[in-house]
């Protein structure tokens, strides 16, 4: 099961698409610190901004969509 749930995502995104699409580019970078956590590249890629048990990058990342941490903009 997901967590966190859709309906709370759903309050910070427009549709299921934007969910998904922030949720995977923000893991991304997640996993980008992370990666780079030894080399000192701290300003490239921001850490995770909510608090969280979980090990996973797209649970953190749907996280921060659902504590309306990240915002977004269609081009």
């Amino acid at each position: 099961m997901i967590s966190p749930r859709m309906d709370q995502l759903l309050d910070n995104v427009d549709s299921h698409y934007a969910s998904v699409l922030v949720a995977a580019k923000r893991a991304r970078q997640i996993n980008a610190y992370y990666h780079n956590l030894g080399e000192g590249a701290f300003d490239e890629f921001p850490p995770p901004m909510v608090e969280t048990a979980s090990k996973n990058y797209l649970t953190i990342a749907l996280e921060e969509v659902a504590a309306g941490k990240i915002s977004y903009r269609y081009r």
